[in-house]
């Protein structure tokens, strides 16, 4: 690890500082290096220098670059002896998922592959590459997909990978968006593939009848390589026994020829009976047992052929079952009362054969008490002893070692999130505070608003009331001075009724401004309800935030769970002081509801001055009309009378002047 640290300082212009040190870390940690760059930003010039060093460092075994923001097109190509990889959290899309297929294609020594966090199933070109390769790859044992965006058609070039796959143990496709057709291929797949043991498909929108169908299939799976483990080691035993047994009868076979070649060495012809004899029975023997094992074989295959069939017929009556669940129920009942039959009569053949395995094993054992074990055999396996307690040491080590740096990690993660929690609140108090501010300057302004509106309606009322006044006097003076100054009275009311119409007009100016203060009194309240939903959305998205931060840190939701609900009760209080925002906006709202009742009844009280007004004026106009009609009917008169006296006195003058 340290010549992997000093090439990279000599690739690397401006090496980074947290790379070096998890590699001094690592080269002070015993057995086989584990290079761990996980959460790590690595830079460009970082990547292209892991990209050369890495296919020459055969000394690491695992190789975790999770959240490193790696680049798709150098990656995953530079891997080549390591048997552990992790790509979790690098958006890796279509050129990665090709590079990482063609690395499966290729690569022989990938035991476990971590792919968590990607977005390989968006394209399905690249995602059929790499199924492609996953396909072609007969060394790969554990595979790790979650959270890939894989639907069902990943899902098909998934299962079509499978079919041809015969090393793959474990597959992890959690949080994607499988579906029913997705689910259905996989199912379809486990018929021919016999080496998966483990498939999780939680979050994906998968049936329950087909998770419970994978469930039954990997139980199979899981039973079939338990039978055919357990039949590997009584084979590898037995073979072992026979070959002890050759082993043993060439040498009594060649005792004889060595004794007739030495004749001081010579036995008695009893002696030789004897060997014979126990030769001929260890020749029966060894018949039985050969006899024993293909029997076993013979059995074995029977019962991998009825487990094969029993699938087959489970599958057969899963996919009756969802076509024709309706129509066919009595016919299906009596399909699984068979298929559970003959799941009876196979676990009764299954337990003979253990039965005969168990004869055969207690066979074995006995053969094993007649042979004599030799001291050279227990000295070597004192030696594999030690040898194994050395290795659980150091595995027991790394494993402690492994430990604190997950703690170290967990405890780094705990306080970045408690300060972003802190930062979180913080942002949301200020932001509370200054919105608490606004309202109140603005119920202030509103209030000081209403004030002034109050002294206008009193003043204008008062005003009213002064020119009621003058108008009653000025109608009395009108009164007394109508015969003497009709023009002069005329022209003043006239100026009277011009200030009354500016004064009318000036009255309804005052109302169209206090309804512009009303409207934009509501725009401002439409804009706090805004706001306030505003904050809502805020609310929900914080909520949306915390169910996606509950959905990646699953295995941290026991210790957060006290966080988030914390979270939420400050959620809950800035909910409830925006409630009472909104009852305080509701408040204001009824204040402005009163205020302008108040005012469309002081309109209502003005309007019904002015008609008043205006019915005194006519009542004027009438009186001085009839008064000029009484001034012309006298002026009329009074000039008859002048007439009939100028024709009088004309009369007289002329009468006399006779």
């Amino acid at each position: 690890m340290e010549e992997f640290r000093r090439a990279y300082e000599r690739l690397c212009a401006a090496p980074q500082d947290a790379v070096l040190r998890r590699l001094r870390e690592r080269g002070e940690a015993p057995g086989r290096a584990r290079l761990d760059l996980a959460e790590q930003s690595l830079s460009l010039e970082t990547c292209g220098a892991l990209g050369r060093l890495l296919p020459g460092a055969a000394h690491l075994a695992e190789v975790a670059l999770g959240d490193c923001g790696l680049s798709e097109d150098g990656g995953p190509k530079c891997f080549t002896d390591h048997t552990a990889l992790s790509f979790q959290g690098n958006n890796l899309r279509t050129t990665g998922a090709e590079a990482l297929g063609k690395l499966l294609r290729q690569n022989k020594s990938i035991r476990s592959l971590i792919l968590e966090w990607n977005s390989l199933g968006v394209w399905e070109e690249g995602f059929s590459f790499f199924c492609q390769g996953l396909g072609a790859n007969n060394f790969l044992q554990r595979l790790d997909l979650r959270n890939n965006q894989i639907n069902h058609h990943g899902a098909g070039e998934l299962a079509t990978a499978l079919k041809r796959n015969a090393s793959l143990q474990e597959l992890d496709l959690r949080w994607n968006n499988i579906g029913l057709l997705g689910g259905r291929a996989l199912l379809n797949c486990l018929q021919s593939n016999k080496t998966l043991k483990k498939l999780e498909l939680a979050g994906n929108n998968v049936p329950s009848d087909i998770l419970k169908a994978v469930e039954q299939a990997m139980d199979h799976n899981q039973d079939r390589q338990t039978i055919l483990s357990e039949t590997q080691h009584r084979t590898c035993v037995l073979s072992k026994e026979i070959l002890n047994l050759k082993d043993e009868k060439t040498k009594q076979v060649t005792t004889p020829f060595f004794f007739s070649f030495f004749p001081k060495f010579r036995i008695s012809a009893g002696r030789v009976s004897q060997l014979q004899e126990a030769l001929n029975e260890q020749h029966s023997i060894m018949n039985s047992l050969k006899a024993k094992l293909q029997m076993t074989e013979a059995a074995l295959a029977l019962s991998e052929q009825k487990v094969h069939n029993l699938g087959e017929l489970l599958s057969a009556t899963k996919q009756e079952q969802a076509n024709m669940a309706e129509r066919h129920f009595a016919e299906l009942q009596q399909q699984k009362q068979e298929g559970a039959d003959r799941e009876g009569k196979l676990f009764r053949d299954l337990s003979a054969s253990n039965e005969k395995n168990l004869f055969l094993r207690n066979q074995v054992d006995e053969l094993e008490k007649k042979c004599k074990v030799q001291q050279d055999q227990l000295f070597q396996l004192k030696q594999d002893l030690t040898n194994t307690t050395a290795e659980l040491k150091l595995r027991a080590v790394q494993a402690e070692e492994r430990l604190e740096m997950e703690k170290r990690r967990f405890k780094q993660s705990l306080e970045d999130m408690e300060s972003l929690r802190l930062k979180e609140v913080d942002h949301l108090t200020q932001h509370m505070e200054a919105s608490e501010r606004s309202l109140q300057d603005r119920v202030q302004r509103l209030e000081a608003i209403r004030i002034a509106l109050e002294e206008e309606l009193s003043q204008v009322k008062a005003a009213a009331l002064t020119e009621r006044g003058h108008a009653e006097e000025e109608l009395i003076k009108v009164r007394n001075q109508a015969r003497l100054d009709e023009q002069q009275r005329l022209e003043h009311l006239e100026e009277k009724l011009r200030l009354m119409t500016e004064a009318r007009d000036e009255a309804q100016n005052c109302c169209l401004k206090q309804k512009q203060m009303v409207g934009e009194a509501q725009v401002k309240a439409n804009q706090l309800s805004l706001h306030a939903d505003g904050l809502r959305r805020r609310i929900e998205e914080l909520q949306q935030d915390l169910n996606s931060k509950e959905q990646e840190k699953v295995t941290e939701v026991n210790k957060v769970k006290v966080e988030l609900q914390e979270q939420i009760g400050h959620l809950q209080a800035e909910r409830t002081a925006q409630e009472g925002l909104r009852e305080k906006i509701a408040a204001l709202e009824r204040q402005l509801k009163v205020l302008s009742s108040n005012h469309r009844e002081a309109l209502l009280d003005k309007e019904g001055e002015i008609s008043m007004l205006m019915e005194k004026l006519r009542m004027k106009e009438a009186d001085i009309s009839r008064m000029r009609e009484e001034e012309a009917q006298r002026a009329s008169i009074l000039q008859n009378a002048i007439m009939a006296y100028v024709q009088g006195s004309s009369l007289g003058t002329h009468s006399l002047r006779k």
